[in-house]
């Protein structure tokens, strides 16, 4: 009996037995929870990976390889093959999902150090992956598994002390912060881009510097608190001065920069940084950087495709992808 056919077998005698084909529970682990935590891992809307994660933490299944050690779990290791059934067929009912997708729900969680590489060799799950073994297969790192196991409360602590130990998961924590801080966001377009650079990018590229002003385009240009943190920072505004969405101001280095946050026009093109130059010059300021913000790169692609306007030496942020900022460079 092939696996398809043995894991269809398994459905109809779980359903006919229990009536369900899966539990709601597995090592006391909802998909809920699983759910939950990959979003912290900005990874919690793929529903194939919730349900791999869900396989790979099944005790109660037999393993599927005819070789395995006696009594081995599904959980203990899994080919792409396997978890395409568990998800296809046990879980949902339907046919064994595509294993080629094993890219979008087994990389992206080995990548993190969430699903670990192992082969059954000689009746023993062993770690790696053998070169041109048949049994390669994966399973859930078992700190992953305390983690999804851990109580709420709990939980987050630990899967903070796991980030903190590679840097791959922190850009994803980073990531995922940066994306509850879009949907909790009450505002949109420019002033979201605005916020964003503030909130996020500044926070994580610019440490050290202090926000000055911003130009969130209501009320008067300067207000009377900005006007007093200005001259704190040694600027003085003329109404001959260009003044960028957000500038910042290190007091450590005096250095100032700049963040243009663009959804029409507006970009750091070389005449925006000769207008801040001459600011930053007449009021003796060490230097100053720029970086121009786009929500997706969707939006700087049709931007840049035809102009092609940001200056050399500056900076491009993505709001979507934000844990990268790119640095413009020349040729010559």
């Amino acid at each position: 009996m092939g696996l398809n056919d043995r894991v269809i077998a398994l459905r109809e005698k779980r359903l006919k037995k229990n009536g369900v084909a899966v539990p709601d529970k597995l090592q006391g682990v909802t998909k809920e929870k699983i759910e939950e935590v990959l979003v912290k891992l900005d990874l919690g809307d793929k529903k194939d990976m919730v349900d791999a994660v869900f396989a790979l933490i099944d005790n109660e299944t037999e393993n599927l390889y005819t070789t395995a050690p006696e009594g081995a779990k599904f959980c203990e290791g899994a080919s792409t093959a396997r978890v395409a059934c568990h998800i296809g067929i046990l879980q949902r009912g339907q046919g064994k999902i595509d294993r080629e997708g094993r890219d979008h729900w087994i990389k992206p969680l080995r990548e993190l150090g969430a699903i670990e590489a192992i082969t059954l060799y000689e009746g023993q799950f062993i770690p790696g992956h053998l070169p041109k073994n048949p049994n390669c297969c994966y399973r859930l790192e078992s700190e992953f598994v305390s983690i999804l196991k851990a109580p709420d409360g709990q939980w987050q602590r630990m899967l903070s002390e796991w980030f903190k130990r590679d840097a791959i998961r922190g850009r994803r924590q980073f990531q995922a912060e940066a994306a509850e801080l879009a949907r909790e966001s009450v505002e949109n377009g420019h002033s979201d881009l605005i916020a964003a650079s503030r909130d996020i990018y500044s926070k994580r590229f610019l440490p050290g510097y202090h926000v000055i002003y911003i130009d969130d385009g209501d009320g008067d240009r300067i207000s009377e608190k900005e006007r007093e943190t200005l001259g704190e920072a040694g600027i003085d505004i003329t109404l001959e001065d260009a003044m960028p969405d957000v500038l910042l101001w290190n007091p450590d280095t005096d250095w100032l920069w700049v963040i243009e946050a663009v959804t029409s026009d507006g970009e750091v093109d070389n005449h925006k940084v000769n207008q801040v130059q001459r600011l930053a010059n007449r009021c003796g300021k060490a230097g100053v950087g720029f970086t121009t913000a786009y929500l997706t790169w969707k939006e700087a692609a049709s931007r840049q495709g035809p102009h092609g306007n940001i200056a050399v030496g500056t900076y491009i942020w993505i709001q979507a992808d934000p844990a990268k900022q790119l640095l413009v460079e020349s040729y010559q």
